[in-house]
């Protein structure tokens, strides 16, 4: 369907609940045209969920029981079909969906893309238009950078939702093409501050006030290089957007790279150095001990989660390099190692009170000494592993969607889903779909 067929669909999202309703409040305006949608999760606990409906004069708010006590499935099964029916009454012009606070957009956006309703995904009736995150000056900051769960502030999507707030504003701010200040900092030193974070957190984004935000501003602050909804390339470059990279008010954006492998014991220690007075970390990663598993390493706040995400390509069972993303391809043929193939480290950090320097002396400390490169593959697959094991066939998200589409079709044949190919792909959850964030206690987990 073309672009003039599909209605346009903006996403409103931020774990600050007021600004948020405020700022879809303002986007619908007075319009008769424009639909409101939201989907209420507190609820989940007692079995259901709420979703709200405005149209013009006509409102409606009804319970949604939850499918198999899941709030993602009921999601999915409830959002989607409710988004194409809207996107195709006459009398719609435009949707505004307005995400719960526990929801992450990337994640809603991944399964408009993804999930076919009788044979097509949502994106062929709706056009993404934006995604705006609202912003509180007075508590954004405190959020993004503390250990507090979720379920501590009331805000979990469901009993079984462990991640933690940071993770989410993290998640949210990040995705955003235009992020909506509301309210006032407690000082001026910390709205310098929030500002910092937030240029180099999401550089893509434009940043507008809530008092002087209509629809038509807003979709036209997106700026030429934005998301607006589409999925970034996990198998591309960590550090996208062209970010400043000099510090400003003890904000700092640390690019940590090394080709060596990182000391399994030696990493488990020296990530602590990642939960404190640190914003996020993401990024790729290889360690001596399992030299054929590409790790991914994701932290906001106070928690931090490692991940197996598939073999690298230079494994033996590695993906053929027609079946990852022509930026994957692209980056492993300008940085292939004679040795290490295309294992390496890359993160990024971004700092607001911890030491760049500091960070980066503790991850070099890590990495393999010279007298330990000597040993070998076979001496260090018997280091001992503090991480756990975990079986390195994980659905891999750092690659291409129509790399995985065959093999996933294979194992879920039947199942009513895909990507914007219009091939099946693995399910995920749009509520906690990586669980990549955890409580610091916990390192390399499986995927849900």
């Amino acid at each position: 369907m073309t672009d003039q067929h599909r209605v346009p669909l903006v996403l409103v999202s931020g774990v600050a609940e007021a600004p948020a309703r405020c700022l879809a409040d303002r986007l619908v305006g007075g319009s008769a045209s424009t639909a409101l949608v939201h989907h209420d999760l507190r609820p989940a606990d007692e079995g259901f969920l709420h979703r709200y409906v405005r149209l013009g004069d006509h409102d409606s708010l009804d319970a949604v029981p939850l499918d198999h006590d899941c709030v993602s499935c009921t999601l999915r099964e409830d959002l989607l079909p409710l988004l194409r029916r809207l996107a195709r009454e006459p009398s719609v012009e435009r949707i505004v969906l307005r995400l719960d606070e526990a929801l992450e957009p990337e994640q809603v956006c991944e399964e408009l893309h993804r999930v076919l309703l009788d044979g097509s995904p949502v994106v062929e009736d709706v056009r993404i238009e934006a995604v705006a995150t609202a912003i509180d000056h007075a508590t954004w900051l405190a959020d993004a950078t503390g250990d507090e769960a979720l379920s501590e502030r009331g805000l979990h999507a469901g009993p079984d939702d462990d991640r933690t707030l940071a993770q989410v504003a993290v998640a949210q701010a990040e995705f955003a093409d235009v992020l909506v200040l509301a309210g006032h900092a407690p000082d001026p030193w910390t709205a310098a501050r929030t500002g910092a974070v937030l240029e180099r957190l999401a550089p893509r984004a434009a940043l507008v006030e809530l008092s002087g935000v209509e629809t038509q501003r807003l979709v036209g602050a997106v700026g030429e290089h934005a998301f607006r909804g589409l999925p970034r390339d996990p198998g591309g470059a960590v550090l996208s957007g062209e970010p400043p990279l000099e510090p400003d008010c003890g904000v700092s954006l640390l690019s940590f790279t090394a080709r060596r492998p990182f000391h399994p014991q030696r990493l488990h220690t020296a990530v602590d150095v990642l939960l404190d007075g640190v914003v996020c970390t993401r990024g790729r990663a290889w360690i001596a001990s399992r030299p054929d598993e590409r790790l991914w390493i994701e932290s906001a706040g106070g928690g931090l989660g490692i991940r197996v995400s598939g073999p690298w390509l230079d494994s033996a069972h590695g993906p053929a390099w027609d079946r990852v993303s022509a930026e994957r391809r692209t980056i492993a043929s300008l940085r292939w190692h004679p040795r290490w193939g295309d294992r390496a480290q890359e993160l990024v950090i971004l700092a607001h009170r911890a030491e760049p320097a500091v960070i980066e002396h503790e991850l070099r400390a890590a990495l393999l000494t010279d007298e330990e490169l000597a040993e070998g593959v076979e001496a260090w697959r018997r280091y001992p592993d503090p991480f756990g094991s975990a079986p390195a066939t994980h659905h891999d998200p750092e690659a291409d969607p129509e790399a995985d589409a065959e093999a996933d079709a294979e194992a879920d044949a039947g199942n009513e889903t895909g990507n914007d190919t219009g091939e099946p792909s693995e399910p995920r959850d749009p509520v906690n779909p990586l669980n990549t964030v955890d409580r610091p206690d916990s390192r390399i987990q499986e995927e849900r």
